[in-house]
């Protein structure tokens, strides 16, 4: 409610007229019944047509202020929702682009997604008609009975009792649905979460003939979103059919009594047709009230769930009072660019560490390969250099000082990372490679992708670094796409540069070429290589070797083929014994 309340104050103009030009609007709706009693108890009774046209007069000019005020108040409600809205979406996004990697991974990105869009999108529907009903409802059913006891104070007591009547069935409806559709966009996260993952994993599910069984888990879950909806609308169904039930009732007492007092010369038959508009008006408003609960229901439960991850703190803290110099260079550290010490890292809800006890120091310049068998923890490892996640034990230093006390802009500028995952974003090859420097000029970009060993291409194609990049990146082969994104990264001009498998795609020619473009760069750049392929390590000045999250060993490859099995197992495995040296 905080967050509701925090961007509604920026639309109180808004906030206010809205709901008091629909007021306005229902206070020329209780004039109506009055003006038609008139018509029936004075014109028709008298038969002054005259009269009976003046009176239709005041009906139209009713009728024309009552939509003025309504067009206005539509107009007021929809600035403040729409508005409110967007400033939800934008604080929820800057807020996600706050959290660290291991929040993300245990909210889950479908989850996020439903929040960003379905959920808000719920909580602009409910303010809406708020705005518009909230007030309007409630003072259309008093105001009704108010007119209903300046009419006749006996018959008027049926509104009396009818209305707390009507009050419990739909607040009580109202409370038993309220929880269960916050249940039912948790139900929705699930399908939007398989969703996901069929569309982004179309092409395995294809090759692997799990179209059906694919299909089937869909259609489970997707039933289970159906039956919870089909629930909840059952329960919300008995609102309209209860409430009708105690109006036709209230109606029907309106007019045996009314007749009674007709027959007495207490009341007049136009008296009792205002009566009954009256009681009409009440179920008409209170089934807009009922709806506008039902809507207000879904609203706070979309609302709770956004708050959720407005209330999710941030895990990891950076440092923005650093100091952003460089440390003296003290003899144990001498050129140190990286150092592990006794670092080890447990994800967030893991039941056991996927590092222990790493230790090792890279120096300036060197190019350090890492390698070990799927889910040694290789690209844990790196990961933590730029500080995606905190080690949970041991201390990493990135020149020198530990990660802690970088500011995040610093660091980061200082440390470049190309994920194992290629990814481009929707525009031109100019405007993905400005993401490095946006200062950089077409010179510089030309002399990164040459680095990145993509000038070729980029120079064959029509509009050169102006070649549009659709969504993905799909307009690109893999290897493309994995070239651009480590020319974007040496864009940056680092000095920590980490390749995370990022060269998977790339021949044994292409991927050669790079490793001896990457040597070539000025300056003591410090290359972190992630691969499964010995031969793209095999020139690294250092090599971590790590089997099970533990380092099993680290040295040059000559050194590591003598004295690690765990190594050598993996060079014998992609080459011939007789090939080894």
């Amino acid at each position: 409610m905080k967050y509701l309340l925090k961007n509604l104050k920026h639309y109180k103009k808004e906030s206010i007229l809205a709901p008091l030009f629909k007021m306005l609007e229902a206070l020329f709706d209780l004039f109506v019944p009055i003006v038609v009693s008139d018509i029936i108890n004075v014109g028709i009774g008298n038969r002054d047509n005259v009269y009976i046209v003046q009176r239709c007069g005041i009906l139209v000019l009713l009728a024309l202020i009552g939509i003025c005020c309504s067009f206005t108040a539509q107009y007021f409600a929809a600035r403040a929702s729409v508005g409110y809205a967007a400033m939800l979406r934008h604080a929820l996004f800057a807020h996600i682009q706050k959290l660290r990697f291991s929040e993300i991974d245990t909210i889950g990105t479908s989850t996020l997604i439903t929040r960003m869009t379905s959920d808000i999108n719920q909580v602009q529907n409910g303010i809406n008609m708020v705005l518009r009903l909230f007030l309007r409802s409630p003072f259309i059913v008093f105001g009704a009975m108010i007119m209903a006891f300046m009419i006749n104070v006996k018959v008027a007591l049926v509104f009396l009792a009818a209305i707390p009547v009507l009050s419990v069935i739909i607040f009580g409806i109202m409370k038993i649905t309220s929880p269960l559709y916050k249940k039912i966009q948790g139900k929705l996260d699930g399908v939007l979460g398989i969703t996901r993952e069929n569309l982004t994993g179309v092409r395995v599910i294809r090759a692997f003939g799990k179209e059906s069984s694919e299909a089937d888990r869909f259609e489970s879950s997707n039933g289970q979103l159906t039956s919870m909806q089909l629930h909840v609308g059952h329960i919300s169904a008995l609102m309209n059919p209860l409430t009708y039930v105690v109006v036709n009732l209230a109606i029907i007492a309106i007019l045996k009594m009314g007749a009674v007092q007709i027959n007495s010369g207490i009341l007049m038959s136009g008296d009792v047709v205002a009566l009954v508009n009256y009681m009409s008006q009440i179920l008409v408003e209170l089934v807009k009230l009922a709806n506008l609960i039902v809507l207000l229901s879904k609203a706070m439960a979309s609302l709770h769930r956004i708050q959720d991850v407005l209330d999710t703190e941030p895990s990891m803290k950076f440092n923005e009072n650093a100091d952003t110099r460089q440390p003296e260079k003290t003899e144990n550290q001498g050129d140190e660019a990286v150092a592990f010490e006794n670092v080890s890292l447990t994800y967030a809800g893991a039941g056991e560490e996927s590092l222990t006890g790493i230790s090792f120091c890279a120096g300036r310049g060197q190019t350090i390969g890492v390698i070990g068998g799927t889910g040694s923890g290789k690209s844990s490892l790196v990961n933590l250099i730029p500080r995606f996640y905190d080690a949970t034990a041991g201390e990493v230093r990135v020149m020198g000082r530990p990660v802690q006390e970088w500011k995040k802009e610093e660091l980061r500028s200082n440390v470049s990372v190309v994920m194992q995952k290629a990814q481009l974003f929707t525009g031109t090859i100019r405007s993905n490679l400005l993401w490095g420097n946006q200062e950089a000029t077409d010179e510089e970009l030309w002399k990164a992708l040459e680095t990145a060993q993509a000038a070729e291409f980029v120079h064959a194609k029509p509009l050169g670094l102006d070649e549009p990049v659709e969504q993905g990146g799909r307009n690109f082969s893999g290897g493309q796409k994995q070239r651009l994104t480590i020319a974007r990264a040496l864009v940056r001009q680092p000095d920590i540069l980490i390749l995370d498998d990022s060269a998977s795609a790339l021949d044994f020619v292409t991927d050669a070429a790079l490793r001896k473009a990457l040597a070539a760069l000025p300056g003591n750049i410090t290359v972190f290589i992630v691969s499964q392929r010995t031969s793209s390590l095999k020139h690294a000045d250092r090599i971590l070797v790590l089997d099970d999250g533990q380092l099993a060993d680290q040295g040059t490859h000559e050194d590591l083929l003598q004295r690690c099995e765990v190594y050598r197992e993996i060079y014998e495995s992609q080459f011939k014994k007789g090939e080894m040296h």
